[in-house]
């Protein structure tokens, strides 16, 4: 089944270059575009698109404020795409805001078309962190900024088996998951079955989120994860 993908950007240019792009992937079906955050909202809850490509700053509503509305719609609502954030900036300030309000990664807008297409793929499968050097340093820089979660995260942290809490703190590293098997010298499939119930018993929406809670309960410190 092809991934449904909205595109949301104020740019007209870019906008429909960025659609045309991912529209002539076999398995990528865009099926909506806005050029503002209000009317992406409006255009994601017609057509339940599984990725959405969300611009930073715009006028009218901004992708933040988008994203939190998609991720954190409001009762009879229970449609929640993956948000893919786009920006200029790789530290752009809204980025941190972003992780925390739920979006799955973020890319800069002049990446490679090749790297556009895969960043689609990989947030709707929920396989992978984008840009994980990039996107590690960022949540690094996010949870120096803010306190700590406190005795609720780490009795979340000792409900997890030692296993699990390993392959956490190997996600949080941005460890793909071919890459943990092989350092955990186990089947790429037992690394999967894993990151379901880290997922699952977490709480979280995606890997991304996985990364956040790693390193807000203290499992990875900032600055210990290269």
């Amino acid at each position: 089944m092809a991934v449904r993908v909205v595109v949301v950007d104020d740019q007209d240019m870019v906008r429909s270059g960025f659609a045309a792009l991912l529209s002539a992937q076999s398995d990528i079906d865009v099926v909506g575009e806005a050029p503002d955050g209000r009317r992406g909202v409006e255009v994601c809850r017609s057509t339940h698109p599984d990725v959405v490509l969300m611009d930073i700053r715009m006028p009218e509503m901004d992708g933040l404020e988008a994203a939190r509305r998609l991720l954190d719609p409001p009762p009879g609502v229970t449609h929640r795409p993956k948000v893919l954030m786009l920006t200029t900036f790789d530290l752009d300030d809204y980025v941190y805001e972003t992780l925390q309000a739920g979006a799955s990664g973020f890319l800069l807008k002049d990446a490679p078309v090749a790297e556009l297409v895969q960043a689609v793929r990989v947030i709707a499968a929920g396989d992978a962190l984008l840009a994980p050097s990039v996107t590690r340093r960022l949540i690094e820089d996010m949870t120096r900024r803010r306190p700590r979660a406190g005795r609720q995260a780490r009795l979340r942290l000792n409900g997890l088996t030692p296993r699990e809490t390993e392959v956490l703190g190997l996600v949080a590293r941005g460890l793909s998951n071919t890459e943990i098997a092989g350092t955990l010298v186990v089947a790429e499939q037992t690394v999967k079955t894993h990151m379901t119930r880290l997922i699952a018993k977490l709480g979280a929406r995606d890997r991304a989120q996985l990364v956040v809670f790693a390193y807000e309960s203290g499992l990875v410190v900032p600055g210990s994860a290269d």
